[in-house]
């Protein structure tokens, strides 16, 4: 009797963990790898590096970074909280070895960006090769942690005051103890996200104590990845400064990219819902050449072919190409020609591998004071290039499938120019609103539409 009692409580411990655990992580069977955040990394100017003893000679020497991040977690079709995560180290433009000697995740105090406090009874250490708190990364390489369930429940997505936070912060914190020799760091200035800095071991606690420097950058992460069921997915986004944010607000998250994926998240398509955004842009990044960072061209491999879970991509880049050329009849026809040949090379890498590429079409960058605007030129020979780019884009059939900023944000009056609700300011880079404006103009059923790779159905928005 006592045998049949023991396996029958045995045997339903066992069905109700089963039962439980299929609402707290993704089951372990036809799993993939997908990025749900990315930045791009770039060498760090000097004007980008941080001041006083953090800038010493070895560079961030006995200090810990903490940075927090917005995860485009896809949703998922059961009450699942835990997900298995894992975070990406770039040392790409390092010419010295990165050496991490402890990090840890957290979610921020009130799942808040920008803040330094953690709650501390979520703060999980990262480990690296199977358990080791540190990690020794070669110049120009890229250091990948160990996977560890993150529990993601209880979180409730924050609107309010222009913040469009669909997903989950988190809090990563890196601490260097012997810092980084030479001049070149890798990182991402235009975060729009404020990190902090302080000296110590100071991974694990809820609050930074010291000296705490605030910085609007990140330094060296450079992706973070789930573990999701195969339907899910990632579009990766080549872009430039108005991809990466300019002119949004800090520690909102209100970006283009932000403002799609909460419109995914919000919408009625099931396959727009199950997939990530990841945001490869710079300010002042080039199509075809390496004005800031490394050229579209360049990159592609690195920011999209090599990312996890990609699925789709697509450019938005091209307006500091044309921008910051010449205003002369021949350049201009030179730049225009030669972004649509970059353009071709580009779609042809991406689609060899059977991945479709959305084009998007350059927005307006007319002043109506050129002072304001440097790219604006009185006699519009830049905006002929940028119309001759945008009817290529729009009409030769090169990408398989078109979104139009151009006409979403254009002023209807003066094509020219943005409209003056979406302009923050400098006629080219676009407020809140304005990004808002430019999410609403992409066609979800383009998700659908592609869900098997390239094929061809109408797609419905």
């Amino acid at each position: 009797m006592a045998y049949t009692s023991l396996t029958f409580r045995t045997v339903w411990l066992l069905l109700i963990s089963l039962a439980l655990a299929r609402y707290t992580h993704i089951p372990n069977d036809d799993q993939r790898w997908v990025a749900v955040w990315t930045s791009m990394p770039q060498l760090t100017e000097p004007a980008n590096l941080p001041s006083g003893t953090f800038n010493a000679t070895p560079k961030f020497k006995d200090t810990t970074l903490r940075q927090t991040i917005k995860l485009d977690l896809p949703a998922l079709s059961s009450n699942i909280s835990t997900r298995k995560i894992r975070l990406r180290i770039s040392n790409a433009f390092g010419t010295t070895p990165l050496d991490i000697t402890a990090a840890s995740v957290a979610r921020p105090l009130g799942n808040r960006a920008g803040v330094a406090v953690i709650e501390e009874q979520t703060a999980q250490p990262l480990t690296f090769n199977s358990g080791s708190n540190n990690i020794h990364i070669s110049p120009g390489a890229l250091g990948v942690s160990d996977a560890l369930d993150f529990d993601f429940s209880g979180i409730d997505t924050y609107v309010g005051n222009g913040t469009v936070q669909s997903g989950s912060i988190i809090t990563i914190s890196l601490y260097l103890q012997n810092g980084q020799q030479g001049e070149a760091i890798t990182s991402h200035p235009g975060s729009r996200t404020t990190s902090y800095l302080v000296n110590g071991n100071q991974v694990g606690q809820n609050n930074l104590t010291g000296q705490v420097q605030p910085q609007v950058h990140w330094y060296f992460i450079s992706a973070v990845e789930s573990l999701e069921t195969p339907s899910a997915g990632a579009l990766m986004v080549v872009g430039d400064s108005i991809t990466d944010g300019r002119g949004s607000v800090p520690d909102a998250n209100n970006r283009w990219p932000d403002w799609l994926f909460s419109r995914m998240q919000r919408s009625n398509h099931s396959v727009a819902r199950r997939v990530a955004i990841g945001n490869q842009a710079a300010g002042g990044n080039c199509a075809l050449s390496a004005c800031l960072g490394p050229s579209a061209v360049s990159r592609i491999d690195r920011d999209v072919l090599a990312q996890p879970g990609v699925s789709y991509a697509m450019l938005f880049i091209g307006v500091n190409d044309i921008g910051g050329a010449s205003a002369d009849v021949q350049t201009q026809t030179q730049v225009a020609d030669a972004l649509i040949a970059g353009y071709r090379q580009i779609i042809t890498r991406i689609q060899s591998l059977g991945l479709p590429v959305f084009g998007a079409t350059i927005t307006p960058f007319g002043a109506l004071n050129p002072s304001v605007q440097p790219y604006s030129d009185p006699a519009g020979i830049r905006e002929q290039a940028r119309a001759k780019v945008n009817d290529w884009i729009r009409n030769s059939g090169a990408f398989d499938a078109v979104v139009d900023f151009d006409a979403a944000v254009r002023d209807p009056t003066n094509t020219t120019i943005l409209r003056s609700d979406y302009d923050s300011g400098d006629f080219l880079h676009l407020n809140p609103a304005g990004y808002a404006a430019m999410a609403d103009a992409f066609p979800l059923g383009l998700f659908q539409q592609f869900a098997k790779g390239r094929r061809i159905i109408t797609a419905k928005r």
